[in-house]
């Protein structure tokens, strides 16, 4: 019988690494975006904490980055060698294959409207700070992705629309840890790093979330009673899937004429139909209609003001997130949940990530979607009061 277990979550590891490469890496494809930036005022010493209004100076203040970052994403299969041999009666092609990431700052030659100037006309390079480089360096995913890394012990999983995938960094590194997928996904950690998207044909709207120790409790963890992690940035990523900017002003070229109070615009050859589409969906007012289309159980009154923060985003997005979690609770204990709401056209979606508590707090209870037409979601509000979905 367990035989007959394993092969079936095998099959499911193979489905969901398969699944994963080809919709939300969309076969390798390339994806270019918009990323905002923000850092909260945890890690920026007790002078700037002090500043947090009084009746919630348990809740991080967010403060967003002046630059929008530009970011060139992509993700591609690669070889590695299989111990199995193929006439194994348990070998599968995918163990033999890895999904890589690349994450990089755009370039001027990332640019088409820039590809269709005149030579004699001199463009401003692109100047990106460290900070910024860094930050883009971040993995939210293992170096090498396997398909065992989609079991819920991992972080990743794919659903409909949506998506997750998760990265962490032990407390204590043990010997052969890379190599030990089991214990790679065991706590405590000092730093976890978590993205959760919707995507829609042409765009797709993820949230990343980087939490770490502080300063002061990472000289003095141990893996008996580990710290807790708190949030350290929230980048919101919103993206065109088309091949271009979702910026108009990024595919147009508009040249001005500094000595002419009158600017004139050069069209160039990018035009996009759904341009406005687009605009409206990444950019338009912030907020979903209405909140959390079906907000989800976070536990009793002080345990979500202490740990829960809900944001509206630009694009008509709303995100409940945890800018706290503990480490040193019961790993059968309350785990912890992401939601994010987000309407790229006629249908909306919510999409839950729930993890679980205690030192497995990487590892997926669910990742529930739920779909209903926009116009009629005040109609089919779940009036239940917040219940997980049956499984």
């Amino acid at each position: 019988i367990e035989r007959m277990r394993e092969e079936r979550r095998r099959k499911n590891d193979e489905y969901q690494f398969e699944t994963y490469h080809a919709d939300v890496l969309r076969g390798g494809e390339v994806c270019l975006g918009e990323w905002s930036v923000y850092q909260t005022d945890t890690f920026m010493g007790e002078d700037v904490i002090k500043g947090r209004n009084e009746a919630a100076m348990g809740v991080p203040r967010l403060l967003q980055w002046d630059k929008v970052l530009k970011v060139v994403s992509c993700g591609n299969k690669i070889e590695v060698d299989n111990p199995m041999e193929k006439d194994d009666q348990e070998w599968m092609r995918v163990d033999g294959e890895r999904i890589v990431h690349e994450e990089r700052l755009a370039t001027l030659d990332d640019f088409p409207s820039l590809m269709t100037r005149s030579d004699d006309e001199e463009v401003e390079e692109l100047v990106w700070e460290e900070e910024e480089a860094l930050h883009v360096k971040k993995t939210y995913w293992p170096r090498e992705m396997s398909s065992l890394d989609f079991r819920g012990a991992g972080g990743s999983m794919c659903v409909g629309k949506a998506y997750t995938i998760c990265n962490t960094v032990p407390l204590v590194m043990k010997e052969g840890y890379e190599n030990n997928v089991l214990e790679r996904h065991e706590g405590p950690f000092s730093e976890m790093r978590a993205e959760l998207g919707l995507q829609s044909d042409s765009m797709r709207f993820r949230v990343k979330l980087d939490y770490a120790l502080l300063d002061e409790d990472e000289e003095s963890a141990v893996a008996t009673a580990p710290p807790p992690l708190h949030l350290r940035t929230l980048t919101i990523c919103r993206e065109a899937l088309d091949g271009y900017w979702p910026n108009p002003a990024d595919n147009e070229g508009t040249n001005y004429d500094d000595d002419d109070d009158d600017a004139k615009s050069t069209d160039s050859f990018v035009r996009r139909k759904n341009q406005k589409t687009i605009t409206e969906t990444l950019f338009g007012p912030p907020g979903a209609p209405g909140g959390l289309y079906d907000p989800p159980p976070v536990g009793n009154e002080e345990r979500a003001t202490e740990n829960y923060m809900l944001l509206d985003f630009e694009g008509g997005a709303t995100l409940l997130l945890p800018h706290r979690l503990d480490q040193n609770t019961d790993d059968d204990s309350q785990g912890w949940v992401t939601s994010l709401d987000w309407t790229p056209g006629k249908v909306r979606y919510q999409v839950d990530r729930k993890v679980q508590a205690g030192r497995k707090l990487k590892g997926l209870k669910t990742l529930e979607l739920s779909e209903v037409q926009g116009e009629d979601a005040d109609t089919w509000r779940p009036k239940d009061g917040g219940t997980n979905m049956r499984q």
